[in-house]
């Protein structure tokens, strides 16, 4: 079982940085496929970026050119930068693992999620 734990949300103005970080105690992390995904309140989750085990990454189109993925196997950690935030990027951020080497663009193809952390980005 993998627990993913997110930390790093908070409260940013336009134009802004955050770094998102989630740990996940599992002597496999290498493995695993993993993404970041957003829910906004009364919208569904929707995917922001994906790495894979061999750190191949993709990232949504909205957020492309602004956010990093990545992931240290060393440390168990993957990290999303977050710069030039903009007001529509407010949302709760969920860490996302998948029991595979693929990452995916849907959230039901992943299999441990984390608690969420809250993204405030104001104008």
């Amino acid at each position: 079982q993998v627990q993913p734990v997110e930390s790093g949300g908070g409260l940013v103005q336009a134009g802004g940085s955050l770094r998102l970080s989630c740990a996940a105690s599992t002597r496999t992390f290498s493995r695993y496929g993993m993404g970041w995904f957003r829910q906004a309140p009364g919208k569904e989750r929707e995917f922001v970026a994906r790495i894979d085990c061999f750190s191949s990454t993709d990232y949504a189109d909205s957020v492309k050119g602004r956010f990093t993925i990545s992931r240290d196997n060393a440390k168990n950690t993957l990290t999303l930068q977050m710069n030039s935030l903009k007001p529509e990027d407010t949302a709760v951020y969920y860490c996302a693992v998948r029991s595979a080497c693929g990452s995916r663009l849907t959230p039901n193809e992943y299999d441990f999620w984390g608690q969420g952390t809250q993204v405030t980005v104001s104008s």
